[in-house]
């Protein structure tokens, strides 16, 4: 009988600690809304298909905050503004309402509502300085309104099929009472107490896994050598201050597993270390723990094995044994192909074509590799699905349902894949790396990131010199010192991998100085806790202001495919970005057109990428143009319409635009590609390339970005590649 494929889901469940530890009072509400939205919706999913078997990773420090949520204990400033009558608020209150209650995606979360979409419109559409403006046209009613649309827009679809007060809501669409509220509210509380239970339930049924990650998500690897940073990126610029503290990335697996066994009664079966972050030390750390099983990348796999992954990627789709000093722990390798199209494409798809793909794909992972025994699929498990209809609920039934029928395929736990395949392959070495480009680049290495980790570094050290209780903890002792335990977990909490990914310019968040402050309230918090003096510096933003729509700069060379579409999350992460919101200056029909605007380089080439707030193959008619215009010693010009095409690449002389001889390439579907040559722009070593976009509509310009201005592109020059990036 020949053997099926597995195949094994692992959702990783993750929000940062949001709680500032001096106030007690939550920074910011996503843990709320992920638990009312994503965190109830995903076992409810499997529940209800027959025959669903997934993973389901939970992070402890996550798993807390929904417990406080869950028992009313929660101080947060949203649910602070949404609960009292409108008429109870002052100005700076009803504010923050227009400012903050259309944190949602617009196309799945605001527009299929039409009261949502109408207060939407009316205070803005969140261009700057809009809600402020309009404040006043803003009645007590619009405003209750707009205090339950944005907490029910936020519900997921399973928890709509099984509160029918959501779905009532919704029915009832606006001028909704104080008693419509306070029933939202409540029922979502009550929900939020059924998240942890239904976890529980479902993993003794045998229809879930639960796994487990470091307590308050640090990158592990990190913890035990912030040098070795450097296996991947040999030349990158590290801290001032080491940090190797493995005693440290073995306090948090170590509160992790108490805590999740606290909570659910037994131990966590395996463990998805933050980000995938994996290396020779923490593998034999959790080794050492007894956890069954951990997971990491195909990337780091493919630079592990001498001889990376063969053309069939049949070395993908085993379990591995990691062996280190009589200790073993298994070892998966997510399928980087089908885990990004969950989280990155199917979204915009049909749910039949997304379904089919995966079906058609995992079909041929059977016929590349005919010893494949386990295809790893794992990805976060709550921010892809407002992008999908539904909240991804017709998409994930569908898929399981869909592979519970397939006879070749079945889905199963990591656990049950270790019982039913024989002999392993043994790894007495792996590639020091994360899931994003095999290395730990977004946590290390940029001024930021850096300074970040010597105040980690010193806030220890203090804590060490100043309270030898402290010192005791820190050591992996006891103490009976509450204020040093309390110090002990406040430092954990600023090890935490999500103020990092904030640092540098890897990312951008409206909400960045809301994460900085909070990395710094946890460090000041150990210094208050022992009774020690808190560093002037630490009162210091280490995020650095930018100006208007600035991102970030280029972080090395890009050469990215020129589509219509984003199938590839990383082939533009290294590219320069702005947020072409922040901007302005879009006239009429144009208002809230573009969004986002990428740009890189490589030795040949300048690329561009624009995004549209909707896609532009939706806003944009076929007669539309859209103009890249280009500032370096002359200006240039390429036009681009719907479709795929050349175009020539036009100079401005005296007045006038006349064609170069060079041309450029641009694809326009969902959003817009475009690629220029160098040579004629006579961009020498690094430079400063002025840019701006403009959209004409039957002739007349009815969009400019930035409107009196243009964006300066920095040209980092070939050396920046040779810097910064390891050559995978």
């Amino acid at each position: 009988m020949t053997e099926p494929l597995y195949v094994s889901f692992l959702w990783h469940m993750h929000q940062p600690f949001y709680k500032d530890p001096v106030r007690g009072e939550y920074v910011l509400p996503w843990a709320y809304l992920h638990a009312v939205k994503d965190y109830y919706d995903m076992p409810a999913i499997v529940e209800a298909v027959e025959g669903a078997k997934v993973v389901f990773n939970l992070v402890p420090s996550l798993l807390e905050q929904i417990l406080d949520y869950a028992g009313g204990d929660a101080v947060d400033p949203f649910l602070l503004r949404a609960r009292p009558l409108p008429a109870e608020l002052g100005d700076s209150d009803r504010l923050f309402l227009l400012e903050n209650f259309f944190s949602a995606n617009r196309p799945r979360m605001i527009e299929p509502y039409p009261r949502y979409r109408e207060l939407f419109a009316r205070a803005g559409e969140g261009a700057p300085g809009a809600a402020a403006a309009r404040l006043a046209s803003f009645g007590d009613q619009d405003l209750l309104d707009l205090q339950v649309w944005f907490y029910l827009a936020w519900t997921g679809e399973a928890a709509r099929r099984r509160f029918p007060v959501f779905k009532e809501l919704i029915r009832k669409g606006s001028h909704f009472s104080q008693k419509d509220k306070e029933l939202l509210l409540e029922t979502q509380r009550e929900l939020i107490s059924q998240v942890i239970p239904l976890y529980k339930k479902l993993h003794q049924e045998g229809k879930v896994e639960l796994s487990v990650t470091p307590y308050f998500h640090p990158i592990l690897p990190l913890l035990c050598d912030s040098g070795i940073a450097r296996v991947a990126l040999p030349k990158a610029n590290l801290p001032s201050i080491p940090f190797r503290y493995p005693e440290d990335a073995r306090a948090q697996l170590l509160h992790a597993i108490a805590s999740f066994e606290r909570l659910f009664g037994f131990p966590p079966t395996g463990i998805w270390p933050s980000e995938g972050s994996v290396s020779d030390e923490v593998l034999g750390i959790m080794a050492q723990t007894g956890l069954p099983w951990t997971a990491s990348d195909e990337r780091v796999l493919a630079h592990t094995l001498p001889g990376g992954l063969d053309r069939e990627r049949d070395c993908l789709y085993h379990p591995y044994t990691f062996s280190k000093d009589g200790r073993e722990i298994s070892l998966f390798f997510r399928d980087q192909g089908l885990s990004d199209l969950i989280g990155f494409t199917y979204s915009q798809w049909e749910t039949e074509r997304a379904v089919g793909d995966f079906l058609a794909r995992l079909k041929e992972v059977r016929q590349r590799s005919r010893q494949a025994r386990v295809v790893p699929v794992i990805l976060d498990g709550e921010n892809a699905w407002e992008y999908y209809q539904d909240n991804g609920f017709p998409f994930l039934s569908r898929l399981y349902a869909a592979l519970v029928r397939t006879p070749w395929v079945q889905l199963a736990t990591f656990s049950e894949v270790l019982q039913r395949t024989g002999e392993r392959r043994v790894l007495e070495h792996v590639h020091p790396g994360s899931w994003i480009n095999a290395d730990y680049g977004i946590w290390i290495g940029k001024p930021e990131e850096n300074l970040g980790w010597d105040y980690i570094a010193k806030a220890r050290a203090a804590a060490v010199q100043g309270s030898p209780e402290m010192a005791t903890l820190l050591a992996g002792g006891e103490s009976s010192d509450e204020a040093a335990r309390q110090a002990c977990m406040a430092l954990y909490a600023a090890q935490g991998s999500d103020w990092f990914w904030w640092y540098g310019d890897d990312h951008f968040s409206p909400h960045a100085g809301r994460f900085d402050l909070l990395f710094r309230s946890h460090l000041m918090n150990v210094y208050h806790l022992l009774a020690l003096e808190v560093p002037g510096e630490l009162r210091q933003p280490i995020k650095k202001e930018r100006p208007a729509g600035f991102v970030r700069a280029p972080a090395g060379l890009v050469t990215p495919a020129i589509t219509g579409v984003v199938n590839d999350y990383f082939e533009w992460l290294s590219a320069g970005l702005y947020d072409l919101t922040r901007q302005g200056g879009a006239m009429h029909a144009a208002d809230n057109l573009l969004q986002s605007f990428y740009y890189g380089f490589d030795l040949e080439y300048l690329y561009f990428r624009i995004d549209g707030v909707q896609p532009l193959e939706k806003t944009f008619r076929p007669e539309d143009r859209l103009s890249l215009h280009l500032v370096c010693g002359g200006e240039w010009r390429l036009d681009m319409q719907l479709g795929e095409g050349e175009g020539e690449l036009q100079v401005l002389k005296d007045g006038a635009w006349h064609g170069s001889g060079s041309v450029g390439r641009y694809c326009m579907g969902r959003s817009a590609g475009a690629r220029v040559p160098l040579p004629p722009l006579r961009l020498e070593g690094a430079g400063t390339v002025l840019c701006y976009l403009c959209v004409t509509r039957a002739g007349t310009q009815v969009g400019r970005w930035p409107a009196d201005a243009a964006l300066p592109l920095v040209s980092p020059g070939p050396e920046l590649g040779c810097e910064a990036h390891y050559n995978h």
